[in-house]
């Protein structure tokens, strides 16, 4: 050990030397330091109006107390359960900043920090502590200081990375033996599983991520084993992700920043994590001034970042960190996150939460984000909004379409409401149509690819109440005959309400299915399916369209095969289409789908039906 190390104290010892007036630093997470802590509590009545400052810890917060207000009040970076009845006594502060952020106010000295209680790992042969399961702010606390008493502890991990303190660097050393505080992995839930589930569709082989902690960070990373070369650069991480890593799948080998490298500031989880990650060179901490700073984080490739949220109204303003104007938790490294991702190529910023709160009575999407409730992500930033039931894509839509899209994927029992509300606040046209009753979730699962005959690909989806635009561009960029053939008159226009009917299905009784393309930036629809249920006979009436120059590449005939499929999933025995006779392409198809086909000529007009048990195979 070098000869500068400071002498071993008792905890007492340590916190003799506070004085009225002073600030003092608390280490994060689950490496609060709980013996320094308890001796700060004790000393606190001797001495007034000394400042406690930190982000997120676990363990108890004696000093947070009311009858020690004359004391030390203490000021939150992030507001935690230990802390929150204080917050909201307004007996302690919240400080509302990026977490990217706080080691700049430490290290400009725009907050002075007199002391630092922090918790590190037994120094090494070169004298050098880790600081273990929390770098986070806690580095440029120690660095910033003017005294820095550690707790030194045989549980602490020593985790690799710029992670290290030297013990010249240390006013004061107390000996420990306490477990770390230890945070067990909340249960996955069945709208968590709906969630991920929409999440992985987002994560394409090679991205790297950013997670939280919760049933829904879990559930993504439970359902990602199948993917391949996927990387880490994260804020904070827990040991859902070592089946990821055990499996191979978690090797960073395409990452562009740190390739290899599991990045994060600091963990949460139990002792076979902190033992999984003693000495890994596979994780690498760093302070969060890097994890954090979206220029970095834009740096990495594909970068997909889910974050949480407490609600989201419907022009995409979220709020993160309170319940009204009763203060919850923080900004953290949200927004951080999410910029950094929007502008990482092929980057995929994602805000995820429940449709509801637990008990199922209060909706979280929301027309207007409660009174006094904070915007942590402008509505400009965000571009994902997931829940159980689906997926809205916000970026660069409307006011109009983004209230669709997200009333869409709120709680059905809480939609008709929202549209009314939405219509009444001008957010929509005041005659825009409700979503069915009985609407199921959007079916992800029926999306599929189509390799058409000259190597383009097509991805094939069902029907969006936000694809109006998409469809009416899809209607203009056809030809008169073709308008002609599909609706039996010249139309010059949809009706801004006909296409509302088309676009707003219940993926039931009705159903669309539309073909897509990447299109100058963004995507085009060259073809559309549907289907209408007639309820008396099961049996259903079918369309088809597909833009002229994208024939002859098989798009038509797997559109039909794959509605049919749909169709025989919702118990319908059999397709109607009335086709004029001129339409050859649509007869051929029909032909090509099923055999064999019953027709009849009635008014100059074919009909068409054949069951789903005689489908072809394709």
């Amino acid at each position: 050990m070098s000869r500068s190390a400071p002498a071993w104290v008792t905890p007492a010892e340590a916190l003799s030397h506070l004085r009225n007036g002073m600030r003092v630093f608390v280490g994060s997470g689950c490496a609060a330091p709980g013996l320094l802590v308890e001796a700060l509590a004790a000393r606190a009545p001797e001495v007034f109006d000394v400042e406690v400052l930190h982000i997120l810890t676990h363990g108890p917060a004696p000093y947070a107390r009311r009858e020690l207000l004359d004391h030390v009040r203490q000021n939150s970076f992030f507001i935690g359960g230990n802390v929150r009845p204080a917050v909201h006594d307004g007996v302690a502060d919240y400080t509302p900043i990026f977490l990217s952020e706080i080691p700049r106010l430490f290290r400009e000295r725009r907050m002075h920090l007199d002391v630092a209680l922090v918790q590190v790992s037994p120094p090494d042969a070169h004298g050098f502590c880790s600081f273990g399961v929390s770098v986070d702010v806690v580095k440029a606390a120690v660095e910033s200081a003017d005294h820095v008493i550690a707790e030194v502890n045989p549980a602490m991990p020593r985790t690799l990375g710029d992670s290290f303190v030297h013990v010249s660097q240390l006013h004061a050393m107390v000996r420990s033996d306490r477990p770390l505080f230890e945070f067990p992995m909340e249960a996955v839930t069945p709208e968590a599983e709906r969630i991920a589930e929409y999440i992985e569709s987002l994560v394409p082989d090679g991205a790297t991520l950013q997670t939280g902690i919760g049933a829904i960070p879990s559930a993504v990373l439970a359902r990602l084993g199948h993917k391949k070369d996927l990387g880490m650069h994260t804020e904070m991480l827990t040991e859902a992700v070592m089946p990821l890593i055990e499996s191979g799948v978690l090797n960073g080998r395409r990452k562009s920043l740190l390739p290899g490298k599991i990045v994060t500031s600091f963990c949460f989880g139990n002792r076979r994590f902190y033992d999984y990650i003693h000495d890994n060179p596979a994780f690498e901490f760093r302070p969060t001034e890097f994890t954090n700073d979206p220029f970095q984080i834009a740096r990495n490739r594909n970068m997909v970042a889910i974050s949480s949220a407490i609600e989201v109204d419907l022009t995409g303003q979220v709020c993160a960190d309170s319940i009204g104007g009763q203060f919850y938790s923080g900004f953290g490294g949200q927004v951080d996150f999410i910029r950094g991702a929007a502008r990482s190529e092929g980057g995929k910023p994602i805000i995820a939460l429940p449709s509801t709160t637990k008990n199922g009575r209060i909706t979280r999407i929301v027309p207007w984000l409660q009174m006094g409730a904070g915007v942590v992500t402008s509505r400009a930033d965000v571009h994902y909004v997931v829940t159980e039931y689906g997926i809205a894509s916000l970026h660069g839509k409307s006011v109009r379409e983004r209230a669709l899209a997200l009333i869409h994927v709120a709680h059905p029992d809480f939609r008709e409401q929202l549209l009314k509300e939405a219509r009444d606040a001008k957010l929509v046209s005041p005659t825009q149509i409700a979503l069915p009753r009985g609407l199921l979730p959007y079916p992800r699962k029926y999306e599929v690819e189509h390799a058409g005959k000259d190597g383009l690909r097509f991805h094939v989806r069902p029907i969006r109440p936000i694809d109006e635009g998409l469809l009416k561009e899809l209607f203009y960029s056809h030809d008169p005959s073709t308008v002609y053939q599909r609706y039996f008159t010249q139309l010059k226009r949809l009706p801004s309400e006909a296409v509302q009917r088309m676009v707003t299905l219940d993926y039931g009784a009705n159903m669309a299915l539309v073909a897509e393309i990447p299109w100058e930036g963004r995507s085009r629809l060259v073809g559309v399916a549907r289907y209408g249920r007639e309820a008396a006979t099961d049996w259903a009436d079918v369309a088809l369209v597909v833009q002229e120059d994208f024939r002859r590449q098989g798009l038509a005939a797997f559109l039909m095969r794959h509605l049919a499929k749909v169709a025989l999933e919702q118990g319908i025995v059999g397709f109607r289409a009335e086709v004029l006779p001129e339409n050859r392409a649509m007869l051929k198809t029909l032909q090509k789908v099923a055999e064999p086909l019953e027709s009849s000529v009635e008014s100059g007009v074919m009909k068409v039906r054949f069951r789903l048990a005689d489908l072809r195979k394709g």
